[in-house]
């Protein structure tokens, strides 16, 4: 157990294959607590995509057991993918942006597909995060308009709007420069302060040291955890922004 409460996540034995192909993932042990914090790396081709893929529900196990929110994702119906979904946010690497919105419509689209709350308290919150990642001024441009970077903090807006349960980042600080990469920090530190379950996935092993969260290891397809500082150099667990 990861310590802060009941398991969200628990997979036992899982393996992950695509086709006929060799496992990707292999022997999967892992317990995410409600509210836990975890970074995870490995080099790429490692799996950590494929592992992302799971816990967001975009794929099924080949084999074992993996249960998300107390359901068993290989009895799922496939009609109830969708509602599990909308409790997890997810950050991709290639942003997932549609590019006929503007980067506010962008954002607002999960609270709006959801029917979530009158269109008024959505651009307030929408608002609210524009200006915490820092596009105020682009909030009317259009995803081909923005850099890499710009589409980065959209991508991350949209995905923290609805208040997840549970929140994964592929790469989420890493196309921006280190100043608003600790703003994005600070936004998930503040998130799990109030009880989302985080994941991120990095190829800076710093992060890990630097906030003192668990660190989960991808190699060749296997998982480790390994031991990072007890106290985190960058004083950020209290979630304080």
């Amino acid at each position: 157990m990861d310590g802060q409460g009941e398991p969200l996540i628990t997979m036992r034995n899982v393996g992950l294959r695509y086709g006929t192909g060799p496992e990707v993932l292999r022997d999967l042990d892992l317990e995410l607590a409600e509210g836990s914090f975890h970074f995870l790396t490995g080099r790429s081709g490692a799996g950590k995509s494929s592992l992302l893929s799971l816990l967001h529900l975009s794929r099924r196990p080949s084999r074992g057991l993996m249960q998300v929110f107390g359901h068993d994702t290989n009895d799922l119906p496939l009609r109830e993918l969708p509602m599990l979904r909308r409790r997890i946010g997810v950050v991709f690497q290639d942003f997932r942006l549609l590019d006929h919105l503007t980067a506010q419509e962008n954002i607002a689209l999960p609270l709006k597909v959801a029917n979530a709350m009158e269109g008024a308290r959505i651009d307030e919150i929408v608002g609210e995060l524009i200006d915490w990642v820092g596009l105020t001024k682009q909030a009317q441009a259009r995803p081909p308009t923005l850099s890499g970077g710009e589409k980065q903090r959209v991508a991350i807006a949209r995905a923290v709007i609805s208040s997840p349960r549970l929140l994964l980042a592929d790469e989420p600080t890493g196309n921006v420069d280190d100043e608003m990469g600790e703003r994005l920090m600070r936004l998930f530190v503040k998130l799990n302060s109030l009880g989302t379950t985080i994941m991120i996935a990095t190829h800076d092993r710093s992060l890990p040291v630097r906030y003192g969260y668990p660190l989960l290891h991808l190699e060749d397809g296997r998982l480790s955890r390994e031991i990072v500082s007890d106290e985190p150099t960058g004083g950020m667990k209290d979630g304080s922004v």
